[in-house]
């Protein structure tokens, strides 16, 4: 449901793109035992004979976990299944303890979703369905000693066992650009739902990217021909959605100039896993993907099927709350304010939203707000950090200083003046307005203040006569430096008033 071709007319390619996204589930504990989760401990000090593999430990499932997972897929418009089961994915890596991990195979807890990403600035429209939504323990931490120059490799199992939801999209995804708006959306609805924290900084949230190229051949006459399919590659290691978009744009490039030198196509050559070289902007090869027979799954022997009721999925639903996409339509439409606005206000959740929906109301204008939040709010704590929780000023002393502009006490560039000490200082926004001494300014001064002007000005005085209204402008640095407090949309209108009345 693309509104546009997402490759540029010139490209003699379309790029498939399909997503893998691993999503640590915001948990006290690990899937199968008691080990905290905390990030940041020292090195391999939340394990246990459970989450380390240990002969006689024994696994049993988290049931927050679960219920969180099933909250996300159903977020994902996902069918969910009333049996699943757990199966043992065998593979050896040094930081998998157990040899094997325990996840979801060919009954996983959901499937058949899909998620709508919609660009606020009309560049792209795109529904991917989602194969599936399984759960999965993590695997540990392998830490490197590049810095040293060395081939030292130490195992952090701190991580093994953290309860992941593993969400695998089709590949519907036609651009890089695409990609990174989806896993934006994606992000945000888990935040939201209150699934995980989605920090990548901290692996809650890791994206693997499959990519390969449909090459539109030409047949016999210039008829149309078939489609040659370039070998899928998988991207790893990429800890950011900019690095995911960079990642792909050079790989389908790097995958344009293949083909054009080999002419290799999907089937002729086994599919390859590659890693994204950050500080270079490459991807390097590292191994064969490989196949689910690679993984010889079989199901778990220790731990039960669960099953799930109507009743557990109505529960699920009912925590849920409303998503990004209802919340945008819902404040676009009461505040009436752009697409793009209602975005940048979801985009930085629900209690922002919250923040925003007290100020527009106490003001009564929501584009106002909008406005104030976005170039003051949202910049302040841009520049602080912190959340708007922890803000030091509230909707009601916003709400103030944007009523006084509204009466015309004074205008929005001395309103910003007061919010920025309101902020500072912490005082009542009348406290501030006093110690800053700035009075309304009555009508008959302004009146007096602005005959002042035009009996000193006598040249722009002619130039409004001649219909130069904007010469007007020249009297309002004046004003200011005579009266401070006078505001300058009502000298210039005073002015222009006063002018035309002359004979």
């Amino acid at each position: 449901m693309s509104k546009q071709p997402a490759t540029a007319a010139s490209d003699p390619y379309i790029t498939v793109i399909g997503l893998e996204v691993h999503v640590q589930l915001q948990t006290q504990t690990k899937l199968f035992c008691g080990c905290s989760t905390r990030f940041g401990s020292p090195p391999n000090t939340q394990v246990c004979p459970t989450c380390l593999g240990l002969p006689g430990s024994l696994p049993v499932m988290n049931r927050l976990a679960f219920d969180l997972a099933v909250r996300a897929a159903l977020a994902l418009n996902c069918k969910i299944a009333p049996f699943t089961k757990w199966d043992r994915k065998n593979y050896f890596y040094p930081d998998l303890p157990k040899g094997y991990q325990i996840s979801q195979y060919d009954l996983p807890f959901s499937s058949d979703g899909h998620l709508e990403v919609i660009d606020p600035k009309g560049a792209f429209s795109r529904k991917v369905d989602i194969i599936r939504v399984h759960l999965e323990e993590d695997a540990g931490k392998s830490m490197h000693d590049e810095a040293a120059g060395t081939a030292d490799t130490r195992i952090d199992l701190n991580r093994a066992g953290t309860p992941l939801c593993e969400i695998v999209s089709q590949p519907d995804l036609r651009s890089p650009q695409e990609a990174r708006g989806w896993l934006n959306e994606l992000k945000l609805l888990l935040v939201y739902l209150g699934v995980s924290d989605c920090n990548m900084q901290e692996g809650s949230l890791r994206v693997d990217a499959n990519v390969n190229l449909h090459i539109p051949l030409p047949g016999e006459g210039g008829a149309e021909g078939r489609i040659a399919k370039t070998p899928i590659v998988e991207i790893k290691n990429m800890n950011s959605f900019r690095s995911v978009e960079r990642a792909l744009i050079y790989e389908a490039a790097r995958q344009w100039e293949e083909w054009q030198a080999t002419k290799v196509e999907m089937g002729k050559m086994p599919k390859q896993t590659r890693g994204w070289d950050d500080p270079a902007g490459i991807t390097r090869p590292q191994r064969q993907k490989e196949e689910s027979s690679d993984y010889r799954y079989f199901p778990e022997p220790d731990l039960v099927p669960v099953t799930v009721s109507d009743a557990e999925i109505a529960t699920a639903r009912a925590a849920m709350g409303d998503p990004p996409t209802v919340l945008r339509a819902a404040l676009a439409e009461k505040w009436k304010i752009s697409a793009y606005d209602a975005d940048v206000l979801v985009n930085q959740g629900r209690d922002l939203v919250a923040w925003y929906e007290d100020l527009a109301t106490r003001v009564g204008e929501g584009k106002v707000a909008s406005n104030w939040m976005q170039q003051d709010v949202l910049r302040t704590l841009n520049e602080r950090g912190g959340t708007i929780a922890e803000f030091p000023v509230t909707p009601e002393q916003v709400a103030d200083i944007i009523g006084r502009v509204q009466k015309g006490d004074f205008d929005t560039s001395r309103g910003r003046e007061i919010f920025a000490e309101v902020l500072t200082s912490g005082k009542a926004v009348a406290d501030v307005v006093a110690s800053m001494g700035i009075a309304a300014v009555s009508d008959d001064d302004l009146v007096a203040l602005c005959q002042e002007l035009l009996a000193a000005n006598p040249k722009i005085v002619a130039d409004v006569k001649g219909g130069k209204e904007q010469a007007a402008a020249g009297l309002i640095g004046q004003a200011k430096k005579k009266n401070p407090n006078a505001n300058p949309g009502k000298v210039r209108q005073m002015c222009l008033d006063l002018i035309k009345a002359l004979p």
